[in-house]
Parts: structure tokens; sequence; C-alpha cells
């Protein structure tokens, strides 16, 4: 689900997969790993994709829909 939403989000962004990687200081070989799901970032690489890409942790970790269940509104963040 991350990958998916990630590379969903790049792209609507206008990023290439180098362009991202440059931008985390991390070889494209690993970046394309978090789009195939073939491994997470870990905290600080996860943070800087969302900072990036203007998006939430939570949206990028598909916990957007959990929290709205929750009744949390994101016009609190």
């Amino acid at each position: 689900m991350f990958n998916t939403r990630l590379n969903t989000i790049r792209k609507s962004k206008g990023f290439t997969a180098q362009q991202m990687a440059d931008l985390l200081n991390i070889n494209i070989r690993s970046y394309r790993a978090y789009e195939s799901a073939d491994r997470m970032p870990n905290l600080e690489i996860l943070v800087r994709i969302a900072n990036i890409l203007d998006v939430s942790t939570d949206y990028l970790l598909c916990r957007d829909d959990f929290l709205k269940s929750h009744g949390v509104s994101f016009d609190e963040y």
C-alpha cells in the first residue's frame, strides 16, 4: 500500500524516481525498492519523503482512512 501511494503521489507532483532519489541523497535502487515494496524506508527517510511531496506520513502509510474513521480531522494538522 505504501509503495502504491508513494508512486502515485510522486508522479502527481511531477517528480521522477531519479529526482526523488537525488533529493533524498540515496541511490536509485534504494528508492525503487520503496516503490516496488521490496523494502520500507527508515523513519528519517519517510519524513523526508513526506516533506518533499508535501503530504503527511500518515497519508504515505495509508493511515488517513483509519484516522478519518476515528474522527480525526486533517484540518487540525
